[in-house]
C-alpha cells in the first residue's frame, strides 16, 4: 500500500495512529485492572465479551495498512536517531500484528479472562486440575503464534523477546548458571548460621493502619497519588501508565509485611510510569525498555532501599507509633532481623531476596520444558515440587501452595517469570553505581528523604523509555554488561554480616 500523504508528515500521521492505539490500550488495561479489584463475582462472561470485543479493536487499529506505508516511506529515509528507536519498535509491533489474524487475538483475549477466573477458583479450591486445561489452551495458543510470526524453532525466545526484545534462553542460562553457582554456597552460610529471625513476632496488625503506613511510605517514596492510586486485589500488580498509574496489594493481620514490601514493589513499577516521558506514551520513547528494567526498579525500591538499615531509622519509630502493642518488647534488631529473614519459604511472593531468584530459575526450567514439549501440563505439579525439594530443599504442602500460587500463566504471560531475576541483577548494578555517584546516599534515608535517588533513576533509566532495551540499558546506565557480580556482591553485604554466628 502507498502512503497518502495529507497535510500531516508521515511522522504526525504515524504519531496521531500511535495514540490512537495507546488510547486504546489504556482502556483494555483499566477493564483488566477492574476485572482484578472490583467485578462482581458473577460477571466475569460479560467482561470476557468486553475484553475480546477491545482486543478485536486494538488489534484492527494496530494492523491499519496505512502505518505500514508510513513505515514503508520513513524507513527510505537517512536515519535519524531521535525517531528510530521509535521506527524499530512500531515496525516490529506492526509486523507481528498483521501476521496474528484477529480470531487468535480474540481467543487470547477471551482466555485470559476465562483462564483468571479459574486460577482463582482452583487456588481457592487446591484444585490443580480444574485449572490445567486453561493452562494447556494458553500454551497451544502460544505455540501457534509462534508459528504465525516465525519463531517456531524458538518459541521460548519469542515469549522471552515480548517482554525483554534482545534477550533469549541461551543468555538467560548463562546468566542463571553463573548466578546459580554463586549464590548456592551463600545460602547455605547463611541457612547455617546459628543466628534466627523470629517469624512469630507479627500477630495482629490492623489492616486499616496497614494501609495508612503503607501509604504514607509509598508517598514518601515519590509516587504521586494524584496520578494514580492502590487497590485490594488477590495477586499484588501494577497496570495503567504515568497518566493513570493503578497499584493493588492485599492484607493479612498476621503478616504485616506482605502488604508492606508487595506494595513497596509496585511502588517501584509505578515510579517507573510515572517517570516515563508523559508526552510520548503513545511510543518507544514513553515507553518502559522492558519487563527486567521494570523489574530493576520495583525490586531496588522493595529490597535495596526499604529493607535497608537506614530506611528503617526512619520509620521503625512510626511502625512502633502505629503497632504499639503488637512490637513491645521487640527490639530493634530483632525487628530488622526479622526484615531481613532468610528461610525455605514455597511462596515466591513471601520469599526473602536470598532464595527469591531460585523460585524464578524453577519457574524459567519449567517454561523452558513446556515449550520444548519434555513437560507436559498434567506433569506440572510433580516436577514443581520435585523441583523445589532439589533446589531450595521445600516441597509445598499441596497445588496451591505450589504450582497455582502465581497469576501470570493465567494470562498467558509466558517469558515474564526471567525478568524478575534480570531485574534482580540490573537493580543490583544501579545500586552499587548509584551510591557511586552520589555520596551519603543511604544518609538520605535515614531521613526519610529518597528524592536523590529517585532524581538519579529518572536521569539514567526512566528519561530513555525504550531507546535502549534491557542489555543496551545496563551498559548505559551502569557502564557493565548485565551480571550476576553485583547482585552476590550486595547479597553478601546485607546479608551476611547479620548472619554471622
Amino acid at each position: 500500500m502507498k502512503y497518502n500523504d495529507s497535510s500531516m508528515t508521515p511522522f504526525e500521521e504515524l504519531t496521531e495512529k500511535q495514540k490512537r492505539i495507546q488510547s486504546l490500550e489504556s482502556i483494555s488495561s483499566l477493564l483488566g485492572w477492574d476485572e482484578q479489584t472490583l467485578l462482581p463475582e458473577d460477571s466475569a462472561d460479560q467482561r470476557q465479551d468486553q475484553n475480546a470485543t477491545m482486543a478485536s479493536i486494538i488489534h484492527e487499529a494496530k494492523t491499519d495498512l496505512q502505518i505500514g506505508a508510513i513505515l514503508d516511506q520513513m524507513e527510505k529515509e537517512p536515519r535519524d536517531e531521535k525517531t528510530y528507536p521509535i521506527l524499530r519498535d512500531a515496525r516490529i509491533e506492526f509486523d507481528r500484528a498483521t501476521k496474528l489474524p484477529a480470531s487468535w487475538v480474540e481467543k487470547h483475549a477471551r482466555l485470559c479472562s476465562e483462564a483468571y477466573h479459574a486460577w482463582a477458583a482452583a487456588r481457592k479450591n487446591n484444585d490443580f486440575p480444574s485449572y490445567a486445561p486453561y493452562l494447556q489452551r494458553h500454551l497451544d495458543l502460544a505455540l501457534e503464534a509462534s508459528d504465525l510470526l516465525g519463531w517456531s524453532e524458538k518459541p521460548y525466545d519469542l515469549q522471552i523477546d515480548f517482554y525483554d526484545p534482545g534477550v533469549d534462553s541461551a543468555t538467560i542460562d548463562n546468566l542463571f548458571s553463573e548466578l546459580k553457582t554463586e549464590l548456592v554456597p551463600v545460602l547455605d552460610q547463611i541457612l547455617g548460621s546459628s543466628v534466627q529471625a523470629r517469624t512469630d513476632i507479627f500477630k495482629g496488625f490492623s489492616v486499616d493502619k496497614q494501609k495508612a503506613f503503607l501509604e504514607d511510605v509509598t508517598s514518601s517514596l515519590g509516587f504521586n497519588y494524584k496520578r494514580g492510586r492502590i487497590d485490594i486485589s488477590l495477586h499484588p500488580f501494577c497496570s495503567g501508565n504515568g497518566a493513570d498509574t493503578r497499584m493493588t496489594t492485599r492484607f493479612h493481620e498476621d503478616n504485616p509485611l506482605d502488604s508492606l514490601f508487595s506494595s513497596i514493589h509496585e511502588t517501584g513499577h509505578g515510579l517507573y510510569e510515572q517517570g516515563l516521558p508523559l508526552h510520548s506514551l503513545h511510543n518507544a520513547l514513553g515507553k518502559a525498555a522492558g519487563m527486567g528494567a521494570h523489574e530493576s526498579q520495583s525490586r531496588l525500591w522493595e529490597n535495596q532501599v526499604s529493607r535497608s538499615r537506614a530506611f528503617w531509622e526512619h520509620y521503625e519509630p512510626k511502625f512502633r507509633e502505629a503497632f504499639p502493642s503488637q512490637l513491645d518488647g521487640i527490639s530493634s534488631d530483632e525487628l530488622y532481623l526479622a526484615i531481613n529473614s532468610v528461610s525455605r519459604n514455597p511462596i515466591r511472593v513471601d520469599s526473602d531476596e536470598v532464595t527469591y531468584n531460585l523460585h524464578i530459575i524453577i519457574r524459567f526450567e519449567i517454561e523452558k520444558r513446556l515449550f520444548a514439549g519434555e513437560l507436559k501440563i498434567e506433569e506440572l505439579p510433580d516436577f514443581w515440587n520435585a523441583q523445589y525439594k532439589e533446589l531450595l530443599g521445600i516441597e509445598p504442602r499441596n497445588d496451591a501452595e505450589g504450582v497455582l500460587q502465581d497469576v501470570h500463566w493465567s494470562g498467558g504471560s509466558f517469558g515474564y517469570f526471567p525478568s524478575y531475576c534480570l531485574g534482580n541483577m540490573l537493580a543490583a548494578q544501579l545500586w552499587y553505581t548509584a551510591l557511586d555517584q552520589l555520596p551519603n546516599l543511604q544518609d538520605d534515608f535515614s531521613r526519610g528523604d529518597f528524592s536523590r535517588l529517585l532524581t538519579w533513576l529518572r536521569e539514567n533509566v526512566h528519561k530513555h523509555g525504550a531507546r535502549y532495551h534491557l542489555l543496551e540499558l545496563s551498559k548505559q546506565a551502569t557502564g557493565q554488561a548485565l551480571s550476576p557480580k553485583s547482585l552476590i556482591r550486595y547479597l553478601q553485604d546485607r546479608y551476611l554480616p547479620l548472619y554471622q554466628k
